[in-house]
């Protein structure tokens, strides 16, 4: 059910390291795209949850929702971004999970900068395929005329 959750991009699966356990662990959590930040999640915590605990203690993580897949660093909000995200939460989402507001809440801004799709369809370079990576083709020349 996460999985199709996750897939469908209503929800964004966040993987990071356990604070304890030194171990990779998962948490599928609703999120809103942040408008002052293009590219990067707001997502929001309730008291003592585990998975905030684990990203205060180390911020690096890997973030999935439906199509976009990226390295990131969750970077608490201030005060004016946390209420932003929780409004933007609950207009999202509808009832807020009990909770939801009281604990911490991050930006999960990606490590590489952050392109629209059609910005990566048009850049330059390597494209990567399912058999590795295929430069870009040379520009032909219109052949010259028949003298």
């Amino acid at each position: 059910m996460e999985d199709e959750l996750v897939a469908s991009g209503r929800f964004v699966r966040i993987e990071m390291r356990g604070s304890r356990s030194g171990l990779v662990r998962a948490v599928t959590i609703g999120y809103v795209d942040d408008e002052a930040v293009p590219g990067s999640l707001l997502v929001a915590a309730g008291v003592e949850t585990a998975w905030a605990g684990n990203l205060v203690a180390d911020p690096a993580c890997h973030v999935r929702t439906g199509d976009r897949a990226f390295d990131a660093i969750a970077e608490p909000l201030d005060r004016t971004d946390h209420v932003r995200a929780i409004r933007g939460l609950i207009l999202r989402y509808g009832t807020p999970a009990e909770g939801l507001g009281r604990g911490p809440s991050f930006r999960l801004r990606p490590i590489e900068p952050w392109e629209p799709p059609e910005a990566a369809e048009a850049a330059e370079g390597p494209v990567e395929t399912e058999e590795g990576p295929v430069e870009a083709a040379e520009p032909v020349a219109p052949p010259a005329p028949a003298e």
